[in-house]
């Protein structure tokens, strides 16, 4: 399963994100490979972010989001446009094409 979505940088934010993402946690890198993420990848352009993964299937209909992805997001939340909650802002974006 592939998806792709947007998220917003606070003015001012684009290196510290890059170094957040640079050190990323080894938690989060185990977490991603246990619930089948096979590519993760972000984008910058200005201050939108373009996310894309890959997943081995969908995620459950109304899994809870895990505790270290809550901790990881409220760490994030200075840096860009949140939820009130510190769950990142966040826009789906549809597929229009893809080739392999």
């Amino acid at each position: 399963m592939r998806h792709a979505w947007v998220m917003k940088l606070k003015p001012g934010n684009e290196a510290i994100y890059k170094r957040k993402h640079d050190e990323i946690w080894p938690e989060m890198l185990d977490l991603m490979a246990r619930s089948g993420t096979s590519n993760f990848s972000i984008y910058r352009y200005g201050l939108l972010l373009f996310a894309y993964q890959e997943l081995e299937k969908p995620p459950m209909p109304g899994a809870p989001i895990d505790a270290i992805v809550w901790k990881w997001w409220e760490m994030m939340a200075p840096y860009m446009e949140t939820n009130a909650d510190f769950s990142p802002w966040q826009e789906p974006l549809e597929e229009m094409f893809h080739a392999d």
